[in-house]
């Protein structure tokens, strides 16, 4: 049984390092392209902040499970947690490919942040970019983590996943909050 798991580990290590590198292929050029494809999904912004908010709350529920040994309500959390994250990447990136970058400031969303509305902003916009800089390179970083956790889980290596959640964990609790934040914080600046 033991050989088995490994073996599985194994084959779903690999697939968690080729979905990586598609969603970061994704992300990567989201922001070069705009993808005409005949619908208008610009309602997406707030549904995969939505999914974002809800994999923080279903994170820290999980947490709670754990802390009372109660396995299976933890498992089934992080099982929804998954789906939850799924849906909030799913979301972005086909929100991102299709529509061009919100600039945060930019109130009359003519795509250019002038000198007037640079001003309006000025120590709100500095603090918003910190915030989105951090959560960007942690979502960049640690999604193979949170893939070979949950693999490390489901093949049973348990001693291994508790090892990697306990820094795994707080990082994509911090993603998975900061997210439906700055979406309040850029909101106004959708058109």
């Amino acid at each position: 049984m033991q050989a088995e798991n490994l073996q599985l580990a194994k084959k779903l290590k690999i697939g968690a390092w080729v979905v990586t590198g598609i969603v970061l292929v994704f992300v990567s050029i989201m922001h070069k392209i705009t993808l005409d494809v005949g619908i208008d999904f610009s309602f997406l912004p707030p549904l995969y902040s939505f999914f974002n908010a809800l994999t923080g709350i279903v994170l820290i529920a999980a947490l709670y499970q754990i802390k009372q040994k109660n396995i299976q309500a933890h498992q089934r959390l992080m099982n929804v947690a998954v789906v939850f994250s799924g849906l909030f990447l799913l979301g972005y990136v086909i929100y991102h490919l299709t529509n061009p970058d919100t600039i945060f400031g930019d109130a009359n969303h003519d795509g250019v942040l002038d000198d007037a509305e640079r001003l309006e902003v000025a120590g709100i916009r500095t603090f918003y970019l910190v915030i989105l800089i951090a959560h960007i390179v942690l979502a960049a970083i640690i999604l193979p983590f949170i893939l070979f956790t949950y693999i490390r889980a489901y093949t049973h290596q348990i001693a291994k996943h508790k090892k990697m959640a306990r820094w795994v964990f707080p990082l994509w609790l911090f993603v998975a909050l900061s997210g439906p934040f700055l979406y309040w914080m850029i909101a106004p600046y959708y058109k």
